[in-house]
């Protein structure tokens, strides 16, 4: 048995899937996520993929927040997906919806489920820390 392939997801083919701007690469996204849904290679997000792409998908497609955010609780949720922190990925929409910038989102997320403490300037962000 060959050694199995493991890639990296890049923004443009979460944008491709999601969006379906650009039919053909949409269609090359969706056989990339069945051929890991198969086992075939092993898909990989990190934090910083998802923060690019909620910031392109607002920005330049103009999409809601909650748009965005029932979008990736579905995507991250894949099991064939190994995503970074996934539990703080999938925890910050709320806070995300709510108006908070993805980042600020992440690390309240982060805090909560880490029992930690957000060290910020910021005061709206700082009384959830509390």
């Amino acid at each position: 048995m060959g050694k199995q392939v493991e890639g990296i997801l890049d923004t443009n083919v979460i944008l491709r899937y999601l969006v379906g701007d650009i039919p053909e690469q949409q269609k090359k996204a969706k056989s990339i996520f069945k051929a890991a849904e198969k086992g075939i290679i092993d898909l990989r997000v990190k934090v910083l993929v998802i923060a690019e792409a909620c910031f392109v998908l607002e920005s330049f497609y103009n999409k809601s927040r909650e748009e965005i955010a029932d979008s990736f609780q579905v995507f991250l949720s894949q099991k064939w997906l190994y995503v970074d922190d996934r539990k703080s990925l999938l925890s910050l929409w709320e806070q995300y919806e709510k108006g908070f910038h993805f980042v600020d989102s992440y690390i309240i997320s982060w805090a909560q489920q880490n029992d930690g403490e957000i060290i910020t300037f910021d005061k709206k962000l700082a009384k959830l820390s509390r």
